[in-house]
């Protein structure tokens, strides 16, 4: 049975190459094009590349390095995933890296393997996100959810303010006065002072100073 005719007879599944070494890709792509449903429709060796031609062809499965020249892997995944969520990333590494595996899995990735892996395993693993499955190690993923659990389980430092709190206290990381502050929320100086003791307090603070400080540590986390 020639390539072309076994070619005809099956679903193909669409798959774009990213890696910024060329032998890799040109070795993943002759691994792939030997399987009869499986067609290499495009590559990049960069991020900037990536972005520009995957939403042009419109793959299944994007094969994506994780370390790339203007980029990463994961930047490009969650870029993609966002536009056409349709489109199945999967993640090629050399490196077993827990916060790379963490940042993919949160950009949208359906899987992650090592570049060790032998080529059945890596044609099995773009069959199974291109129809929809996840490919993730068991040791990492749990490995992961416990990452994950801890950060949902990480108390709000501001739970106990009120909402007119908590805007004062940002508008202290802003370097306002209590004057400035009471301008531009309307309220007398006086009250805003009392608003400010009483936030101080709660957050078991002595100074304004150190709001500030505790303001701009919150806004690096994305608060």
């Amino acid at each position: 049975m020639t390539g072309g005719g076994a070619k005809g007879a099956r679903k193909q599944i669409r798959v774009f190459l990213v890696d910024d070494h060329e032998v890799v890709r040109r070795g993943v792509a002759a691994l792939l094009e030997t399987e009869d449903d499986m067609t290499v429709v495009g590559e990049a060796g960069t991020a900037e590349q990536a972005l520009a031609r995957i939403p042009v062809v419109l793959p299944d499965v994007a094969v994506l390095d994780v370390r790339l020249p203007g980029g990463s892997g994961v930047q490009v995944c969650r870029e993609i995933r966002s536009d056409h969520p349709e489109i199945a990333c999967l993640m090629l590494t050399s490196f077993a890296d827990d916060d790379a595996l963490y940042d993919a899995v949160m950009a949208g990735a359906a899987g992650y393997v090592l570049k060790q892996i032998h080529g059945a395993d890596l044609v099995g693993a773009v069959r199974t996100v291109a129809s929809g499955g996840s490919l993730l190690d068991s040791g990492s993923t749990g490995a992961m959810l416990e990452r994950l659990r801890g950060a949902q389980a990480e108390p709000d430092p501001l739970a106990e303010l009120t909402p007119q709190e908590r805007q004062i206290l940002d508008l202290i990381g802003e370097g306002m006065t209590n004057r400035q502050i009471g301008e531009r929320l309307y309220l007398a100086e006086k009250t805003v002072k009392n608003y400010v003791s009483a936030l101080l307090s709660k957050l078991d603070l002595k100074r304004r100073t150190q709001a500030a400080v505790l303001v701009a540590e919150l806004r690096g986390r994305r608060y």
